[in-house]
């Protein structure tokens, strides 16, 4: 069952009309979290506003908001007047324009919904805009009124279904000029270039999210784990470091080390064959006789996750 969803309204292409709700895709709520505490008591702590010259806390109904203007110069904005200046959502997605999906520059998305269709009649139409962008190779842009702001959307195909991107502004995104520009120009020798190439054709493999390790999450679980039962917390030991005189040096053992990576799963492969073709001899009498199979599948299973 899917959960509940967090904005509901309609997605408008021309005269085609689907009501969409909007689901989160992602969510921190796995994440650890810790709290301040006092280290005397052990009680939780809370924050508190003061005011910045008399040093008082300053009461709930006393806080406004304000726009700095100059050093300790402020324009006050009390939370009425910014609901009345920001525009109201008319719970309508209209879309803008189609984009290939070639074009779309990584650096403007920002946060990631799936977008379902709901309400009767919609799942027609949803079908229509899904299947009309996967096979165009296409996103939609469409502008909304979202969480009270005015934010674009980026709407792709994705699986069975529809996922919209909020994408940054143009003026939030840095300019990667300025942040390259101090690299030099740097011309690469043929040997060395070959060398990276190599161990990039080793290392190849495949996207796969769930092979992710959050490894700050896993250490804090495991520290609050030992201190619940009292166990001594030993640091982790530091990587050792190879005495590299040169990058070339460095190029040529990656490459050494991704060649003996590859022989041995090539060895692994090798074995699994041979064990599954011996295991499909008509020489094979007895079902029984297949055990030996299972056992090197399990050694194969055990090389491969070691």
């Amino acid at each position: 069952m899917a959960p509940r969803a967090i904005w509901k309204g309609y997605l408008k292409v021309g005269e085609l009309v689907c009501p969409v709700a909007l689901h989160a895709a992602v969510s921190a709520s796995e994440r650890v979290s810790l709290h301040m505490l006092n280290r005397k008591t052990g009680n939780r702590l809370h924050r508190q506003f003061v005011d910045s010259e008399t040093g008082k806390e300053v009461e709930r109904d006393d806080q406004v908001k304000g726009y700095e203007t100059s050093p300790n110069e402020y324009v006050i904005l009390d939370q009425d007047e910014i609901n009345a200046a920001i525009p109201q959502s008319d719970k309508t997605l209209v879309v803008d324009s189609f984009i290939p999906c070639d074009q779309i520059d990584d650096l403007y998305l920002d946060r990631p919904y799936y977008f379902v269709p709901a309400g009767p009649g919609a799942d027609k139409a949803y079908a229509i805009l899904r299947e009309g962008l996967r096979t165009k190779k296409v996103a939609a842009l469409a502008g909304a009124i979202l969480f009270r702001r005015v934010r674009t959307l980026l709407i792709t195909s994705y699986d069975k279904g529809l996922v919209a991107t909020t994408l940054n502004f143009y003026y939030e995104v840095r300019s990667a000029q300025e942040a390259f520009e101090d690299i030099p120009a740097i011309k690469i020798k043929k040997e060395m270039l070959d060398l990276a190439r190599h161990i990039i054709e080793t290392k190849k493999g495949r996207f796969d999210p769930s092979k992710f390790d959050d490894k700050y999450e896993a250490a804090l679980v495991d520290l609050v784990q030992a201190k619940m039962e009292g166990r001594e917390i030993k640091a982790p030991k530091p990587p050792v470091n190879g005495n590299v005189v040169s990058l070339l040096d460095a190029l040529k053992r990656s490459a050494e080390t991704g060649k003996t990576q590859r022989a041995a799963k090539q060895r692994v492969v090798k074995t699994a064959q041979k064990t599954a073709a011996k295991s499909k001899s008509p020489q094979k009498k007895a079902p029984r006789k297949a055990a030996p199979k299972k056992a090197a599948q399990q050694k194969v299973s055990q090389r491969k996750a070691g």
